[in-house]
């Protein structure tokens, strides 16, 4: 147990430094625009199509589990706001973070891995440049920006998901199913959506890449890498997502008066 703990703290102390030293680089030094854009591109295309079933779904379950715990009260009337204000804040992000952890994080983990245990990366060093800034800050900008895009296409594509779901499983129409979410999905309850889709997006960029870059031990040390990034990633975006709720309620009671 207390190896298991003296690892996590070890683990999370080398990633701070790391990611404290990609953002010493790209403050001191400009990174590459085109390379960022080539990344960022890169990752969402591949990833599109997975995010956004994924949303669909997301949606489609709450729709489902909703209507199974209110048609008793006789109110399915309040079906979308509800299903939609439980997506967007709390179950949207989290499982599609989950499905882009294994995904992106896992992809840019075996990249990077393999460039690590193939001395391409050394290559890089020895030819007077920086490895963290030549291939690792533009892939973690480019993660960070692509997987906030996809968490926010899958917000979106989880609406959707509800609304389907809503009219051929509960038997509402459309305009009753998106009446009274404007009511009850306020403002807050998007942004806090959006925050959380950014933590989890950075926590994702941050595991991923240092994972990519400190592995060793060949072909075998890179399975190891992508199966850690998948572990840590995971636990990590849970962890946050508690973080995340907390405060984000505390702040809410506090300015609205809640």
């Amino acid at each position: 147990m207390f190896n298991t703990i003296g690892n996590a703290v070890f683990f999370i102390g080398d990633c701070t430094l790391f990611v404290g030293e990609v953002i010493r680089l790209g403050i001191k030094e400009k990174p590459s625009l085109h390379e960022i854009a080539e990344q960022t591109w890169r990752v969402s295309m591949q990833s599109l199509s997975t995010t956004a079933l994924a949303g669909f779904f997301v949606g489609a379950i709450m729709t489902v589990q909703f209507t199974m715990q209110i048609q008793q009260f006789g109110a399915l009337g309040y079906l979308g706001g509800l299903s939609t204000s439980g997506t967007i804040r709390e179950i949207g992000p989290l499982l599609i973070a989950f499905m882009l952890s294994g995904k992106v994080g896992a992809f840019t983990s075996a990249e990077l891995g393999t460039m690590k245990v193939t001395e391409q990366l050394d290559a890089i060093r020895c030819l007077g440049s920086s490895p963290i800034r030549e291939i690792i800050l533009p892939r973690y900008i480019a993660i960070i920006l692509s997987s906030f895009f996809l968490l926010a296409i899958g917000l979106l594509m989880s609406i959707g998901g509800g609304l389907l779901l809503g009219m051929f499983f509960s038997g509402i129409n459309h305009e009753e199913y998106l009446r009274h979410i404007p009511t009850i999905v306020a403002w807050p309850s998007i942004l806090i959506g959006l925050f959380k889709c950014l933590v989890f997006s950075i926590i994702l960029a941050s595991i991923c890449t240092y994972r990519g870059y400190t592995t060793t031990g060949g072909a075998k040390g890179v399975g190891l890498a992508v199966v850690n990034t998948a572990v840590a990633t995971m636990i990590g975006i849970v962890i946050a997502d508690w973080l995340t709720s907390y405060i984000c309620e505390a702040l809410q009671s506090y300015f609205l008066g809640v």
